[in-house]
């Protein structure tokens, strides 16, 4: 199954957080924070959104920094992806 998203919104896929801290201290599951770095796996096609012209910037690959709460954590097929809005996204890590 795939997800196609519709207007403004993009399907991110979180990467992993790091498990262990600088200083060696591994954690354990419940303690790591939402991670904030994800991959992007599919734009939608922008277009006018609220009365405004919304033009993608982003495309899949990119590598993102996303609002910490934002979006809509779907599950398919066993993975977990989030749904946003292009404007959640915070930058491209290039």
């Amino acid at each position: 199954m795939k997800l196609k998203p519709l207007a403004d919104r993009v399907v991110i896929k979180a990467l992993e957080a790091e498990e262990t801290t600088t200083g060696g201290i591994i954690l354990p599951g419940n303690a790591k924070e939402k991670p904030q770095m994800a991959e992007v796996v599919e734009v939608g096609p922008g277009g006018l959104v609220d009365g405004k012209e919304v033009v993608m910037v982003l495309k899949t690959g990119d590598k993102v920094v996303a609002s910490k709460y934002a979006g809509t954590e779907v599950k398919i097929d066993g993975e977990e992806y989030t749904i946003l809005r292009q404007s959640d996204i915070l930058a491209v890590v290039e």
